[in-house]
């Protein structure tokens, strides 16, 4: 039953940060002419609009990972396409930074003092829950492999030759990425441990002040 209490507890933190995460997307991208995901209705933070079945039910096996379906995008609408598409790559973990400091400020002055109810008890697990999916959502998008937000992220500051050459790893990069997870999860050398668990603790127990 603790682990059904748990997985429960993980879902509305999850949903609102993966939501916010994409609504982020599509409001830079509608900011800077291209109309796409608002016409499609992801300009929205109702979470069935960017609920992916598949990644969600993988989250709630895994406890590790998981995606929402990705804002879609039409260069022809954009000015400055490939700064542009930057610009709405980095809106996505940057929201999730700025939920998690606000999330993690919230724990700072709510954990020292002691719980008056189960409710309240549970509430509190909630935003500390959201304060780690967020920089861990963050975290892991940053990473620069197709299709994560860093990979874009990277194309938009090299040069357009090197970009070019970037983006031909475009068509192994979900095959990578897949096989960096599972390799991890046979070997012991966990992407998660090395890369997105330390943002987690250092950035979560400063916006927390150790509270997390």
């Amino acid at each position: 039953m603790g682990d059904v209490t748990g997985i429960l507890l993980m879902i509305p933190p999850l949903l609102f940060a993966l939501t916010f995460h994409e609504y982020s997307h599509a409001l830079v991208a509608t900011r800077l002419g291209d109309p796409t995901a608002r016409l499609l209705g992801r300009l929205t933070l109702n979470p069935i609009a960017h609920l992916d079945v598949v990644g969600t039910l993988v989250f709630v096996m895994t406890q590790r990972i998981g995606w929402a379906k990705p804002v879609p995008i039409d260069e022809r609408y954009l000015r400055h396409p490939r700064r542009d598409i930057m610009w709405i790559a980095l809106a996505g973990p940057v929201s999730n930074l700025i939920l998690a400091l606000v999330l993690g400020t919230i724990v700072r002055f709510w954990a020292p003092h002691p719980a008056t109810s189960v409710a309240s008890a549970l509430l509190l697990a909630m935003v500390r829950a959201g304060v780690v999916f967020n920089l861990g959502l963050m975290a892991f998008n940053l990473i620069p492999i197709f299709p994560l937000d860093g990979s874009r992220i990277l194309t938009g500051l090299l040069s357009r030759a090197w970009a070019e050459r970037y983006r031909e790893l475009d068509r192994i990069g979900p095959f990578l990425l897949l096989g960096i997870v599972v390799l991890g999860m046979v070997s012991g050398f966990n992407l998660f441990s090395y890369v997105v668990y330390p943002v987690i603790y250092v950035l979560g127990n400063a916006f927390t002040g150790g509270a997390l």
